[in-house]
């Protein structure tokens, strides 16, 4: 009776887009077992993915609008097609025990509304921030990608980006500096490396590959390859409107 049960509730779950198990303060760390065990060679023990095979940070999925707990219990089941994610035979509980654990990892934006002109921090990041960082598919890709930047973090860890870049490093955008064999020296983010190569975006946004033999140096920078914005640079205001039109974008898709 009990399995009929869980059944019924974990089609009604996934008809309403609700976990069954999202009140059971154990189901979390249940979860968390079955993910290092089945998820973390893949995804990672933090759970934010491994760039070298396209696996996608999970901490950041339920920032898409149309992401539920039901849609996620559907990719665990049913796997995604034409990728190496493969569909998983575990049992209903066990699927929706490891939603709950990636519930409990997510990251979380603001959800208050940062009161600023739409219109004018539209104009201050085109003039500040565009030629670095992409919205809705448009600008530099030197910087992280900012179109729903406002749904994974907060305003305070944005300011404090805009104010101190080198306190708080995207993994994918550590600042390098190598030199050539020809005494060329190339500032850029580290994309990928191995043990014979590396491979990075140059400050003027060109990917490049070199072989590490042929290198004279490489080194790993401390500084952030952003500039630090003041209140000099940036007002209060100024920020305000720039957060306000970031967050004016959250959801939208770039478009075709």
């Amino acid at each position: 009776m009990a399995v009929v049960a869980f059944v019924f509730l974990s089609n009604l779950a996934q008809a309403q887009g609700v976990n069954p198990l999202e009140t059971d303060p154990r189901a979390a760390q249940a979860g968390g077992a079955i993910f290092r065990a089945q998820c973390a060679t893949c995804h990672g023990a933090d759970a934010k993915g491994i760039d070298s095979i396209d696996a996608p940070d999970l901490t950041l999925i339920w920032t898409r609008e149309a992401t539920t707990d039901a849609s996620v219990f559907e990719t665990i089941k049913e796997g995604v097609v034409g990728s190496i994610m493969p569909p998983h035979q575990n049992p209903d509980p066990e699927i929706w025990m490891t939603v709950s654990y990636l519930r409990s990892i997510a990251v979380s934006g603001t959800n208050e509304t940062v009161l600023g002109n739409v219109d004018q921090g539209r104009n201050m990041f085109l003039e500040n921030c565009s030629r670095c960082h992409r919205v809705d598919g448009a600008g530099g890709s030197l910087g992280p990608d900012l179109s729903s930047i406002t749904g994974r973090r907060s305003v305070a860890s944005l300011v404090n980006s805009l104010r101190e870049p080198s306190s708080n490093i995207g993994r994918r955008f550590k600042p390098v500096s190598l030199t050539t064999a020809a005494n060329e020296r190339v500032l850029g983010t580290l994309k990928s490396e191995d043990a014979f190569s590396v491979q990075l975006m140059d400050s003027e946004q060109v990917l490049r590959a070199f072989n590490k033999a042929e290198l004279i140096r490489f080194t790993r920078e401390l500084d952030s390859l952003m500039p630090v914005f003041s209140e000099a640079a940036l007002t209060e205001a100024d920020v305000n409107d720039i957060l306000s039109y970031l967050q004016s974008r959250r959801g939208r898709r770039p478009s075709i």
